[in-house]
């Protein structure tokens, strides 16, 4: 009997379930479609700029110039070295102000006195350009991969921060009261209560952290680094390179966009109810 009730509601629901993959589908590919287009057009934009003004290759190269100056490093492997380092120095970053921003996010967004003296805090520390005080975390911690971390880790923590504590408040109070009375503690609420419900919040947050980890890294090593993308800039730029200045920017733009596919898959397999 509960065979053929199940086999009544997957047929009932099949057609729906169909119609929803179809209209996904065609939405992909017209966004795709467009997302071409305009690279296209964008392409088509920046080859007859450079022939109209007669730019000089210094000044603003051609596409392909930059292409293949890009393969030339990326079969070379200095392109793969130093993407791979500005690879390991996000991600790292990252993690830790992923961590962090969990833990201090769930503090503050449960003790609101607590939050009323911290946040005008960190607001301040904010405020302050990342480029002024990396150099400082370079002459604390010393030029090594550790420095390059805390600076990218600087970058991504406060929106990640912000994300968990609006994700975390936006929980309704009568659901945690409920998980109250029927007997869950604080742990057993948090892992199967607000954390489920606040994951769409808090991914928002990720999607941005991940983009800006690469900034931060990126920023490190202009100030102190001889590997990454960021030291690869810095020498392209005292050599006069601009195709190879385009190339580390045309690979830190394809790491970035990576992130942040990583990110939305993460979100559709672990956020299904939206």
């Amino acid at each position: 009997m509960l065979q053929d009730y199940g086999r009544m509601a997957y047929v009932a629901e099949y057609p729906q379930t169909t119609v929803r993959r179809k209209q996904r589908r065609a939405w992909l590919s017209s966004s795709r479609l467009w997302v071409g287009l305009s690279l296209l057009g964008l392409l088509l934009a920046w080859r007859g700029l450079v022939a109209w003004q007669q730019y000089p290759a210094f000044v603003l190269p051609t596409p392909e110039a930059v292409a293949s100056r890009w393969w030339q490093e990326l079969t070379q492997g200095a392109l793969l070295q130093h993407t791979l380092r500005t690879l390991v120095e996000a991600l790292g970053g990252f993690s830790l102000a992923f961590s962090a921003s969990l833990v201090l996010g769930y503090i503050l967004a449960h003790w609101h006195w607590l939050d009323r003296i911290v946040s005008p805090q960190l607001a301040i520390v904010q405020a302050i350009p990342i480029v002024a005080v990396a150099p400082l975390i370079l002459i604390w911690v010393g030029a090594d991969l550790w420095a390059k971390l805390l600076v990218a880790a600087l970058v991504t923590f406060f929106p990640m921060l912000s994300s968990v504590i609006v994700a975390l408040r936006s929980v309704p109070r009568d659901i945690r009261e409920m998980a109250a009375i029927s007997g869950a503690n604080r742990w057993q609420s948090l892992w199967q209560i607000e954390l489920p419900l606040a994951l769409p919040g808090i991914f928002g947050g990720i999607k941005t952290g991940l983009a800006l980890a690469t900034t931060g890294a990126v920023v490190a090593e202009f100030i102190g680094g001889r590997e990454g993308l960021g030291a690869l800039i810095n020498i392209a730029r005292g050599l006069f390179d601009t195709p190879l200045i385009f190339a580390a920017l045309l690979t830190l733009g394809l790491l970035t966009f990576g992130f942040y596919q990583l990110a939305m898959w993460l979100e559709r397999r672990l956020v299904t109810w939206e």
